[in-house]
């Protein structure tokens, strides 16, 4: 079957393709195993044409963004993995309002529209990922998150059918989206609405932002950002001290000491090393405060998982 995919997507030019091509080169935790397939789409068509070839040969497949929430196991995945950022990545400005493909980085979109004066994407500065991947976890920083700016999307539907689906149809709420349950819709453009602000302004509040968060979070190490969503009335970093768990390592993996909602990757990690410490980390504050802790990092292609 796989074969009969490669033949077919080289014949209908859909866009670039490797075989076992390792997924920890392309997740910010650096850890994972290879996709049978990997591909890079040519643009939203060659998307779809993708999908529906997977489908029609039974073949599972998996968006992929800059990995950057995602937990791969060390494990082969017998799949096609699409990856996003490096075709989906145009940018219209519409007066205030900006039309972005799911694919553009977010660092990169907030650092355009700030010194072009637009205000209202500071807050994902920081976030190592793809405006896809913001509406699906409706990424949030500094009181703030996607639902705030957001417009509406366009995907593809069940039938790979270009549709827009307004705000109020995406069922935002914290860390949360539609698109978590409907796997089978992709986000491939994106709508923001967008405020005029002061390019030296807004240049300079991302930058503080970004010097604190060298100051207090390990961006030296390669992470999945933070491990775990608040519960509420509590802070993670807060309860994963208290349980004496900075510096816990398993293998080449370990809670941060810097900032302990982050599990990184101390050099040499596997998924499986990775895996244990978020689970250690769950399982002893489960024990210890009765919260159960819920892993904002993405856990892909694990059986038990």
């Amino acid at each position: 079957m796989f074969e009969k995919f490669i033949a077919a997507f080289i014949g209908a030019k859909l866009g670039k393709l490797a075989e076992f091509e390792p997924l920890s080169k392309h997740t910010t935790l650096r850890v994972g195993g290879p996709a049978r397939i990997f591909v890079q789409p040519v643009d939203k068509t060659a998307l779809g044409k993708i999908i529906t070839l997977a489908n029609d040969l039974k073949i599972l497949y998996k968006i992929l963004g800059k990995g950057s929430n995602l937990l791969v196991s060390d494990e082969v995945f017998e799949g096609v993995v699409i990856q996003m950022d490096k075709t989906l990545t145009h940018c219209k400005m519409e007066g205030t309002k900006v039309r972005v493909g799911a694919g553009v980085s977010d660092v990169l979109l907030a650092r355009s529209m700030a010194k072009a004066g637009f205000s209202g994407l500071e807050f994902l500065s920081g976030v190592p990922g793809t405006i896809g991947g913001a509406v699906f976890m409706n990424a949030g920083a500094y009181n703030k998150e996607v639902s705030d700016i957001i417009v509406g999307v366009e995907i593809l539907d069940e039938y790979q059918q270009l549709r827009w689906l307004e705000k109020e149809e995406l069922e935002l709420s914290y860390r949360s989206s539609i698109f978590q349950r409907r796997t089978d819709w992709v986000i491939v453009e994106v709508l923001l609405q967008l405020e005029v602000g002061s390019p030296a302004e807004i240049m300079e509040t991302m930058n503080n932002r970004k010097e604190k968060r060298k100051a207090s979070q390990p961006l030296e190490f390669p992470s999945a950002g933070s491990a775990f969503r608040n519960p509420e009335g509590h802070f993670a970093w807060e309860l994963i001290s208290a349980a004496g768990l900075r510096g816990y390592q398993v293998g080449g993996a370990g809670v941060s000491t810097k900032h302990t909602n982050f599990v990184i990757n101390l050099g040499g990690a596997t998924a499986n090393d990775v895996a244990t410490v978020i689970t250690h980390v769950k399982e002893t504050i489960k024990a210890r405060n009765g919260l159960e802790m819920h892993q904002e990092v993405e856990f892909f292609n694990w059986s038990t998982k």
